[in-house]
């Protein structure tokens, strides 16, 4: 049994794969636990919400853009004896054909082994979480670069905490794009405008990934992912082909099966 870990700015996320499949998710806030003994208890309290716990695991598989929670989890693994496989720039088999290929984040890479390995290539994910990144995949499986984003709660924190009258609204489309009170205008403003945004930055780097691999811009698969990739107004993006919102937990258990030689990832697509 593994446990694919994924730390981000915003959420903690693990997958409980077992028989090559992702038999549950689940969610913790970020930063919740500050010490080993305080993250232990968490991923002990999570695993048993679906029957399974930190001493049934045969490994742990961790991408993170957190160092402090790495450390944690490091030492975790240390106190448990059970093996880690820490996903990066050195472990992750993508060619990474950038100008500081170090600076890559786990989760990217994550998902450019993901994407190529699940759906084909060439590719662009989109991933919606604290930041909106977008990552070109080549035809033969390079990490190209990408694009990084305020992510749409942000953009919502930043015009209720920056501004004296304007309330946090709820991250929903309104009916149209002329708002005829304060919280459509901001669901306007913000929500539309992330969707366009999107849409937008994503048909450019698609069109670059074409030209970049000698074929047409309907061949560049289009992957949304993330947290907030099955909310209503995802849908909204457009040029979308697939929405997949555990796309990193899969691209950290296929890593883990070809690097560790763990159980390989029986997901149809």
């Amino acid at each position: 049994m593994l446990l694919a870990l994924d730390i981000g700015n915003t959420n903690l996320t693990l997958g409980l794969v077992d028989g090559g499949e992702i038999r549950s998710v689940r969610r913790a806030a970020t930063g919740r636990a500050t010490t080993a003994d305080e993250l232990e208890l968490l991923l002990d309290g999570l695993l048993g919400l679906d029957g399974a716990s930190l001493a049934s695991l045969d490994g742990i598989v961790l991408g993170s853009v957190v160092p402090a929670q790495s450390a944690l989890v490091e030492a975790v693994a240390r106190r448990r004896d059970v093996r880690l496989l820490v996903a990066g720039p050195g472990t992750v088999p993508v060619a990474i054909r950038i100008d500081r290929p170090g600076e890559v984040g786990a989760d990217r890479l994550v998902n450019a082994l993901a994407a190529q390995r699940l759906y084909g290539t060439p590719a662009v994910v989109v991933d919606l979480g604290t930041a909106t990144t977008f990552d070109a995949i080549g035809a033969d499986g390079a990490y190209l670069g990408g694009a990084i984003a305020p992510g749409l709660n942000l953009g919502i924190d930043a015009l209720a905490t920056k501004t004296a009258k304007l309330p946090r609204v709820e991250l929903a489309a309104p009916a149209g794009a002329i708002g005829r009170d304060t919280v459509a205008a901001i669901q306007s403003g913000a929500v539309l405008g992330h969707q366009a945004m999107a849409s937008g930055l994503l048909a450019r780097i698609r069109r670059e990934v074409a030209e970049l691999s000698g074929s047409d811009p309907a061949d560049v698969r289009a992957i949304l992912t993330g947290g907030l990739s099955a909310a209503p107004w995802a849908r909204g993006i457009e040029g979308v082909d697939v929405v997949d919102p555990d796309l990193t937990l899969e691209g950290l258990a296929i890593l883990y099966s070809e690097v560790a030689g763990g159980e390989p990832l029986a997901a149809a697509r």
